[in-house]
């Protein structure tokens, strides 16, 4: 094929012919354009007599949801296709197959998870994952201790950082979570009736200290390899199967960035199931297993990443300094309380929003879920620096569930 352009589905197919070994000879291949992001096109290659099939991705070099005047570089695909690779290598299992990369298309083609859904639509429906904390913690564990200084050589990590260099999703980050929900932006996007309190998160200036502290070490604080957008819209799940997809937002970056972005969609998914689910017993179940998600999340991660670091230390100083490992561990869970906040908060006033909320018909309902989302957003925030335990995350819900019923 030509140099970079955006494929067309015939195309596509043309390109998923190319894969060695993979469609039978000759087959009569289909295709179905199926992105529903922000950034890419995605397509579905199938056929249907084998059954087999695969996805094709490609990056646009502008933000899909804005168009052509929001430039974007296409260096993200190579950026995502080598974080899918090296998370394979440390999660076995726990990211989709990496077939091919092609630079001058800036394409990836990839394993076709069809038989998985996303995860933030299987929770509006009301399906519980009972293996989603224990695959989680795993990805996240393996994943940020091992492309850490804790878990590699610090030259070596030096020049990873290097290669995840991600200029053009970082800004995206650092505007569109930590500064335009706290400011009269354009980008801003939210109903009149929650005007109020979009004036308020302008106005809190003790807020507004905690999220630019937070948005200092999201700068700053090369810790790991960070997949940079974890949330449930890039998470394919089954009851017995958890894929991580999307990581195109790598970079190095705070460890409890990604940990604090899980919890923060499944608190998301909290706040609008009262719509979702209207018999009081189920949503009571259902909300009664998030928290426990979140609270299992947690500690099911710093039992993981402290066994690694036990086990496969490499810094002399970390590993042998009584008190250090209990430091770090919770100045963790700070920042995973306080980046849930953020990106709780970002998803009701920001530029993009989440299903679970949004879709919600009923203004009222949907105002009511807003609200909740916002309390226990803003409250995580102004907790993150003195918590000392999840449960303490786990309190501040409750208590704005009850403020709002």
């Amino acid at each position: 094929m030509s140099a970079y352009h955006p494929l067309t589905e015939q195309e596509a197919i043309e390109f998923s012919r190319s894969i060695s070994d993979f469609f039978p000879a000759g087959a009569e291949l289909a295709s179905r354009e199926i992105g529903d992001g922000n950034l890419n096109l995605v397509f579905h290659i199938t056929d249907p007599a084998s059954g087999k099939g695969l996805i094709v991705k490609q990056a646009l070099p502008y933000a899909k949801v804005v168009g052509e005047s929001w430039p974007l570089t296409l260096d993200r695909a190579r950026i995502e296709s080598e974080a899918l690779i090296l998370q394979n290598e440390l999660a076995p299992g726990l990211v989709p197959t990496v077939y091919q990369y092609d630079a001058e298309l800036a394409l990836t083609v990839m394993e076709d998870l069809s038989d998985h859904v996303i995860m933030r639509q299987g929770l509006i429906d009301g399906n519980q994952y009972p293996k989603f904390a224990e695959d989680i913690s795993t990805f996240m564990a393996n994943t940020l201790f091992f492309t850490s200084d804790l878990g590699m050589n610090q030259q070596d990590k030096k020049e990873r950082v290097k290669a995840f260099i991600n200029p053009d999703l970082c800004k995206i980050t650092e505007d569109l979570i930590f500064d335009d929900p706290y400011t009269d932006s354009p980008n801003n996007n939210f109903e009149a009736a929650i005007a109020d309190a979009a004036e308020a998160l302008r106005t809190d200036d003790a807020l507004h200290l905690e999220v630019a502290i937070l948005r200092s070490k999201f700068l700053t604080s090369a810790q790991a390899l960070l997949h940079g957008d974890l949330h449930t819209g890039s998470v394919f799940v089954t009851a017995q199967s958890t894929k991580v997809i999307d990581p195109e937002f790598a970079y190095y970056g705070p460890i409890g960035f990604d940990i604090g972005a899980v919890i923060a969609n499944l608190l998301l998914n909290y706040a609008g199931q009262a719509h979702w689910i209207k018999n009081e017993g189920e949503l009571a179940d259902f909300r009664s297993y998030l928290l426990g998600s979140v609270r299992e999340i947690w500690n099911k991660f710093e039992n993981k990443f402290g066994a690694l670091w036990d086990e496969h230390n490499v810094d002399r100083l970390a590993s042998s300094t009584p008190g250090y490992k209990q430091y770090y561990m919770n100045k963790l869970l700070q920042d995973t309380i306080g980046f849930a906040g953020c990106k709780m908060v970002r998803r009701i006033v920001g530029l993009a929003h989440v299903a679970d909320i949004d879709r919600i018909e009923d203004a009222a309902e949907r105002e009511k879920a807003q609200r909740l989302a916002l309390e226990i957003g803003t409250s995580l925030i102004h907790l993150n620096r003195q918590a000392i335990s999840i449960e303490q995350a786990i309190d501040i819900v409750l208590s704005a569930t009850a403020k709002h019923a």
